[in-house]
């Protein structure tokens, strides 16, 4: 019963602090963040009689995660085209002309009843003078595989509430860990999905023409947990919490689900620890519950930041 009223006057002050005072931070809640629900064309290949179309919601690549649909007609009639074994893979190619990929999903899932193959990308970053992005597509029909390329602009992310990392875990592995909704949150419980992923190390040296798949491998990761701890970290908010939240676990769809409690609009740091299926620590560490109002919250070392 006393913890219970601990936390309620605790909150209570964090409240009062927050209708009081500016935050700290240079970001301010002001900022307008438009929910996307909408594929549209982001590509379109011309190749050898066939057109290739690759849909991304509002039509444009960002960086962190961006579900696709690639879509594949004959030319000449505008048909769907009978095609199998559609693969997708994205390169960057940096100013010294060194070339990395980011997670995707290499071999495309074929959607008959929508006309379409679905994937997803998570790029790492943005385009720009340091480096590039361009799209490897391959696929067959009528028993002859075709390769198409197509260089493409990776926009900033606005919204934070779609924030990315990219860290190296304690099996020295480097994984990501991108969000994928809530776009934009509700002050409340809200469902937190994310994707987490590992590239594959390669273990041979490039051995045919390039892109050579070994090199640029990723996977989702199975069977991990990802503790959350949601905090507010201004020193006006004293890195409150939230009661009610639900650590991410994967479901079917190979995205991990949890919940997140908003009790109010502003800053948030999600704070992660991420356990392997053994239940050990790859990433994280355990952030203090002390009220520290007018000290700016400490973070877990794996974290993301995020507003709404």
């Amino acid at each position: 019963m006393k913890t219970l009223k601990f936390y309620t006057i605790v909150l209570s002050l964090a409240v009062a602090s927050c209708t009081k005072d500016k935050t700290d931070y240079e970001a301010e809640i002001d900022t307008v963040v438009t929910e996307y629900d909408e594929f549209k064309e982001a590509v379109a290949i011309r190749s050898e009689g066939y057109d290739v179309s690759i849909e991304a919601l509002n039509g444009a690549f960002y960086k962190g995660y961006n579900e696709i649909r690639l879509k594949i007609t004959n030319s000449q009639t505008n048909e769907k085209a009978d095609a199998s074994a559609v693969t997708f893979l994205p390169i960057k190619t940096d100013a010294e002309g060194s070339k990395f990929s980011c997670p995707h999903l290499y071999d495309l899932v074929s959607r008959p009843d929508d006309s379409y193959f679905s994937g997803y990308s998570v790029f790492t970053d943005e385009s720009s003078t340091n480096g590039s992005w361009e799209l490897y597509i391959s696929f067959t029909i009528a028993g002859r595989t075709y390769a198409v390329k197509q260089n493409v602009s990776v926009q900033e992310q606005a919204n934070k509430n779609l924030n990315m990392t990219t860290f190296t875990g304690k099996d020295d592995e480097q994984y990501f860990i991108a969000l994928v909704s809530p776009q934009r949150p509700k002050v409340g419980e809200n469902e937190l999905v994310a994707g987490i992923y590992k590239f594959n190390k390669p273990i041979n040296p490039p051995s045919g023409d390039f892109p050579d798949l070994s090199q640029f491998s990723y996977t989702e990761v199975s069977g991990y947990t990802l503790q959350l701890d949601p905090r507010m970290p201004e020193p006006s908010m004293g890195n409150h919490s939230s009661p009610n939240n639900k650590d991410l676990t994967q479901q079917g769809d190979g995205l991990y689900h949890g919940l997140v409690n908003y009790t109010m609009t502003g800053n948030w740091t999600l704070n992660f620890i991420m356990l392997n299926q053994k239940g050990q620590i790859l990433k994280g560490t355990v952030v203090p519950d002390d009220f520290t109002p007018g000290v700016e919250g400490v973070k877990s070392e794996l974290h993301i930041d995020i507003l709404f």
